[in-house]
């Protein structure tokens, strides 16, 4: 068993101050294939040291300079991206297939993407005789989850480094192996020791001294709401910026003007997509109730479409969920929607037949699902997917919007304008019609409780910089 025991502080890998081991558990075995060492306070406070004194010389780069870093590293990790998918797949789950081509894929897409913005970004400029700064905000820290690891570090440390920053990076701990690998990228591209720094742990003891470490001047967290809760409660003595990726509930509208079954067929593909482990995925899918045995006929068939299984084989659709404990809550709250009367149209609780080993979920569809139901309220984050019918347009709008969430909606139509209309009255962060999202530079993030801020593009560019303002500069002998 390979093992990855060391943090990458300063430019090396190191040992940690206290020895911590900790098992990396293989989602389809349940047995451990690497491990890793879980990090303290001491570890947190080297990264800090490290990346506080390389940010006066990494802050003054030139954008020129910056671009050829970004360029360098984009080059580096397509090398590499096979081998950080294999990673993926081992340690969360994910289909192999979905780790080459989507998981491992994307950390390509934000290092292109921070590199656009760099490029057409304005970091200076005069307006009415005042100079308009934008300066990297400092020290940053970042914290990112297991069900997309490379997309959530690559969105992070893309921008940041872009920026001018200097990082200290916890990924988590259950998928912490393929930002290992990012590590050794940033590594041989030419990032200076001390601009990026790793420490992996868990959130009590590396993840609260983060965002309440006096030196780290801004924390970014993506995660559940209320992990983002600790972050910013931790954060909040220091006063420094906080940004937020959090949970979802995404509804999506299937208005009456479109192929019903085929929409619904669709949408429980798409939030299937990696078992249902994305904070965006359309988890209440809103139904006229006329056309309710339409849709239920139409999700049992697209959800018994779907290959549960293996994630090495290339034809898996779904492979298991990320650990014990999550395969756990997922089975709980199967449990309750059957308990509290929504109707089971596919799945149900336990594994399926033909795998008695791994975190294996059925694919599941609930139908007749009132909005008060724990599964219509509550972020299962697994293949789980609840129909809600409604009469008119604005009981739906009302419903999509009866949540604590923000992060996403999705309306399906065969008309453009009626499709528009309705995705202007939901209260999220982005909308897509008829499943068409966004590219690599549309903003990400959400409303209420899913957060704050925007990652991507130019939007993600602008967390990691503060503005100044330089007045007088043209005004000089009115002070003689």
């Amino acid at each position: 068993m390979q093992q990855y025991l060391k943090f990458y502080i300063n430019g090396e890998w190191v040992d940690p101050v206290v020895p911590n081991n900790f098992d990396v558990i293989n989602p389809a075995t349940e047995e451990a294939f690497t491990q890793i060492s879980l990090g303290s306070k001491a570890d947190v406070d080297k990264a800090v040291a490290a990346a506080k004194a390389a940010f006066p010389i990494y802050s003054k780069w030139s954008v020129h300079d910056r671009i050829a870093l970004l360029e360098r590293i984009i080059d580096l990790y397509k090398k590499r991206s096979d081998e950080v998918a294999m990673a993926i797949s081992l340690e969360m789950g994910a289909p192999i297939t979905m780790a080459r081509n989507d998981q491992a894929a994307v950390g390509t897409s934000h290092f292109k993407s921070a590199l656009r913005a760099l490029k057409k970004f304005e970091f200076e400029k005069e307006e009415d005789g005042i100079i308009l700064r934008h300066e990297p905000i400092g020290i940053c820290g970042l914290i990112t989850p297991w069900n997309w690891p490379m997309n959530q570090v690559a969105v992070k440390v893309a921008p940041a480094l872009a920026a001018g920053c200097t990082i200290i990076l916890k990924p988590s701990e259950i998928a912490p192996i393929d930002a290992m690998m990012l590590a050794d990228v940033l590594e041989e591209a030419g990032v200076p020791a001390g601009v990026f720094n790793l420490v992996n742990g868990n959130g009590p003891d590396v993840g609260e001294h983060m965002s309440s470490h006096p030196d780290i001047h801004m924390m970014s967290f993506t995660g559940s709401t209320r992990g983002g809760i600790a972050v910013a409660k931790s954060s909040a003595n220091t006063v420094k910026r906080v940004s937020q990726e959090l949970g979802g509930k995404s509804a999506n509208i299937i208005l009456r003007d479109t192929d019903v079954a085929k929409a619904v067929a669709d949408g429980v593909e798409y939030c299937m997509d990696n078992s249902g482990q994305s904070c965006n995925a359309p988890t209440r899918m809103l139904v006229p109730n006329e056309s309710m045995d339409i849709a239920i006929e139409a999700a049992r068939t697209a959800a018994e479409g779907l290959s549960v299984g293996d994630p090495l084989d290339e034809n898996t659709d779904l492979g298991p969920v990320v650990s014990e404990v999550q395969f756990d809550k997922i089975q709980g709250l199967i449990q309750k929607g059957i308990d509290e009367g929504a109707t089971l149209v596919a799945g149900g609780t336990g594994r399926p037949d033909n795998l008695p080993k791994g975190y294996y979920v059925k694919i599941t569809v609930f139908a007749n699902v009132h909005n008060n139901m724990t599964i219509a309220r509550e972020e299962i984050f697994g293949p789980v997917i609840a129909l809600l019918g409604y009469d008119t347009e604005e009981e739906a709008i009302e419903i999509a919007n009866d949540t604590d969430y923000g992060l996403a909606g999705y309306v399906s139509s065969d008309n453009m304008d009626h499709a528009r209309a309705v995705a202007e009255q939901i209260r999220a962060g982005q909308v897509a019609i008829n499943y068409t999202g966004g590219n690599g530079d549309t903003p990400f993030g959400g409303y209420k409780q899913s957060g704050n801020g925007r990652e991507k593009g130019v939007w993600g560019l602008h967390d990691y910089l503060e503005v100044k303002a330089i007045t007088g500069y043209n005004h000089l002998s009115s002070y003689l």
